[in-house]
């Protein structure tokens, strides 16, 4: 198989550019680096169609180790034809592989090969031929022996039958079929075993759907229900299309002694053998596909999630709320570095809001704090009252956001939070985290499991590697996208970017620690275990403020330094002009990119990023992102009306439609059908974690806290 020229086909890219990001992948080189400095080797291709080639590309590899492996057992037994090893060579799946394999894989003892012991293999092959001119129970007398334990003439014809059954089972072009038949066919039906249990899966209880239209969310969701005991999900496969199928093969001739018999075999390896077999495999299929699509979805809402703008240059005051324990408050100055901590009890049972009012003007005087950072957890409600009164009596210009605290328990009780503040509780770096999550997102949440961020869903049901790995390739993209400042990034942040280990993370920490702040991205070399090719990976994407070298401040890679200097030089400007805050209007200079780049000696892609980048340098993408929304005032799930229209922040993205935050404590569902006039395939197509969207209020359900949201604004 020429695995280039796969890739090249299903990710509708250029040969060459596919045998380029092949090779740099198989030298060591990572995603990020890959993506940012190697534009001219893969003709630009992005990190996301990286990741898939890389995927695809390991999928490919270990579908060709698995080739050589059953050519390998099939050899040994002498049993490999020219037209198997075509065959095999062939094959495009793990799956089309396993097929061809299954007639020569050693199995457990089943009931052919017990018949094939008893010496009745030669009766199968006459009732295979279907030339007798005799009854096949007067044939099956000669087979009859004790010593076998074939007592009668129809025991020798039930083993031969066995043996022809396995025989079809294991034909790979049968099963071929029959998979593509069922998966186009057949249908998927879900049954409840308690009809009177009331449960989140009533919609399933009499539930029947065609396997190709059955979309990823409802697979994941029968599997769930299914799981808990609550669902009984059945495969219905066009099962009379198979049998035909099978009996148009199988039985070449009318013959009154063998057709009887050859219907049996083909009813008994189709209900026996084949078909349990094919169902599990679709069953499998089918939730692979759908893991895959929600891991895809989890993966976005993540990036958007991570992107999300930081909010700098604001004191804020980050709320943890709570009721018996009181509510935890941690005041974080613009650089995050912990102020103050205190408890305050204004909600019950305890009810001391005058107390918690005069502790809370004291600290946002104190402090100069501008923002409150709430989470949105247990006691939410009661705690943005609050401080939507308290807003109200005092002169200072305060403003809140509720802000998702998914993970920040997990991150307040772990070993790194431990470290970070040894002398906290947790609920006080609960709430340290719930307030830098809004000044430094990508900061905050990479120190917890992306799993645990809650913008998926059903990612507990799902292949948990398959999903970390996916996961760690987003937060991976998202860090060296925006950069980290070496001198202030935490080990957990440093451990994303290009190159960079765990081991090595920390050990940049000791280092910056130990000798002070890095002026120098060349330092970075004396880091222990950090050699010249983790250098080369990670060098592009650490920034140094205020260094010897202002392009160390930037994303030029120290390998274009060269060219960047020279490009200054030629064009009249110096490495002052860069520090003082890059030299705006540079590209404009260049009438002739291609021949300036050939001079300098780099390509042209490279040479467009470092003049963007010396324009402006340390340039944040997440500036472009959309902001949160600040609140001054407090609405409730009651005071909403139908026909209401309000700004929401999207909070997840799901397969068929988003959840909006729109301040009530309580996000509203804008199903897929509500989200514009004309189709769409996904909720992707038309929102993002983070975005800012106007909707208008469709119903409100108090009793089971369900809201209904449209964006199509002229809906009535």
């Amino acid at each position: 198989m020429d695995i280039i020229k796969v890739l090249q086909d299903e990710l509708q890219i250029g040969y060459k550019q596919a045998e380029a990001a092949v090779a740099l992948i198989d030298e060591g080189n990572t995603i990020p680096f890959i993506a940012r400095y190697r534009k001219e080797a893969t003709g630009a291709l992005n990190d996301e169609i990286l990741r898939s080639l890389d995927e695809r590309l390991r999928y490919l590899r270990n579908l060709e180790e698995k080739k050589e492996q059953v050519l390998g057992a099939i050899r040994d037994q002498e049993k490999l034809t020219p037209e198997l090893e075509a065959q095999i060579r062939g094959a495009m799946t793990i799956v089309a592989v396993d097929d061809l394999y299954r007639p020569y894989r050693p199995k457990r003892r089943t009931r052919a090969m017990i018949a094939r012991e008893k010496g009745l293999e030669p009766l199968a092959d006459l009732i295979s031929l279907q030339m007798t001119k005799e009854p096949i129970e007067k044939l099956a007398e000669a087979y009859i022996s004790e010593e076998k334990e074939v007592l009668t003439a129809q025991d020798a014809v039930n083993g031969a039958k066995d043996i022809l059954a396995e025989r079809i089972s294991d034909n790979a072009d049968y099963r071929t079929y029959i998979r593509r038949t069922t998966m186009e066919q057949g249908s998927i039906r879900s049954a409840a075993r308690d009809e009177k249990e009331a449960s989140v899966y009533e919609m399933y209880y009499n539930y029947e759907e065609t396997v190709k239209r059955c979309a990823g969310h409802r697979v994941l969701a029968l599997n769930r229900g299914e799981k808990e005991k609550l669902l009984t999900v059945k495969l219905d496969a066009p099962e009379d299309i198979a049998l035909r199928y099978l009996e148009k093969r199988v039985i070449q001739k009318d013959n009154p002694y063998t057709t009887p018999i050859l219907k049996e075999v083909v009813a008994d390896s189709y209900g026996r053998l084949i078909a349990p077999a094919i169902e599990r495999e679709i069953r499998n299929d089918m939730t692979e596909k759908a893991e895959a699509g929600a891991i895809k979805v989890f993966g976005k809402n993540l990036q958007q999630l991570l992107m999300q703008p930081p909010i700098a240059g604001r004191v804020v005051l980050g709320w943890d709320p709570a009721f018996r324990t009181g509510c935890k408050l941690a005041v974080v100055d613009d650089t995050g570095k912990v102020l103050d901590t205190t408890v305050i009890y204004p909600t019950a049972p305890q009810n001391k809001v005058e107390e918690a009012k005069t502790v809370l003007k004291k600290l946002i005087r104190k402090y100069n704090i501008s923002l409150i950072s709430v989470g949105n957890g247990t006691a939410s409600r009661e705690s943005e009252q609050i401080i939507v009164d308290l807003i109200r009596e005092i002169p200072e210009p305060v403003q809140y956001v509720i802000v998702n605290e998914a993970g920040a328990s997990v991150y307040s009780a772990s070993k790194l939070a431990t470290e970070e503040f040894p002398q906290f509780d947790v609920g006080q770096r609960s709430a340290a985290s719930i307030a830098r999550r809004l000044q430094d997102p990508l900061a905050e949440l990479v120190k917890i499991d992306p799993k645990s961020i809650g913008v998926g869903q059903y990612q507990h049901d799902m292949n948990q590697k398959n999903l970390s790995e996916a996961l760690q390739g987003v937060v991976e993209d998202c860090v060296n996208k925006v950069g980290v400042d070496l001198n202030t990034a935490s080990a957990s942040l440093l451990e994303y970017v290009s190159g960079i280990t765990k081991a090595v993370a920390k050990n940049i920490v000791a280092y910056r620690e130990e000798n002070g702040a890095f002026s120098d991205r060349r330092q970075l070399l004396k880091v222990a275990k950090l050699g010249p090719k983790a250098y080369e990976q990670c060098a592009g994407f650490m920034r140094i403020t205020g260094g010897r070298n202002p392009l160390d401040g930037t994303s030029v890679h120290p390998e274009s330094y060269g060219a960047a200097t020279a490009l200054l030089e030629r064009l009249g400007y110096s490495m002052e002009s860069l520090a003082k805050g890059g030299v705006a209007g540079l590209g404009k200079k260049i009438s002739d990119y291609k021949k300036l780049a050939a001079q300098l000696e780099i390509g042209e892609m490279t040479l467009r990023d470092i003049v963007k980048e010396l324009e402006k340098p340390g340039r944040d993408p997440r500036e472009e992102m959309p902001r949160p929304i600040l609140r001054t005032d407090v609405l409730e799930m009651k005071d909403l009306t139908p026909g209401m229209i309000l700004k929401g922040t999207v909070r997840n993205v799901i397969d068929f439609g988003a959840f909006v935050d729109i301040g009530v404590h309580q996000d509203g569902l804008v199903h897929i059908s509500q989200m514009t006039d004309r189709y769409i395939k996904h909720p992707m197509e038309v929102v993002s974690v983070g975005d800012i969207v106007e909707v208008k209020v469709l119903s409100v359900d108090l009793a089971k806290k369900r809201i209904a949201l449209t964006m199509k604004l002229g809906t009535k």
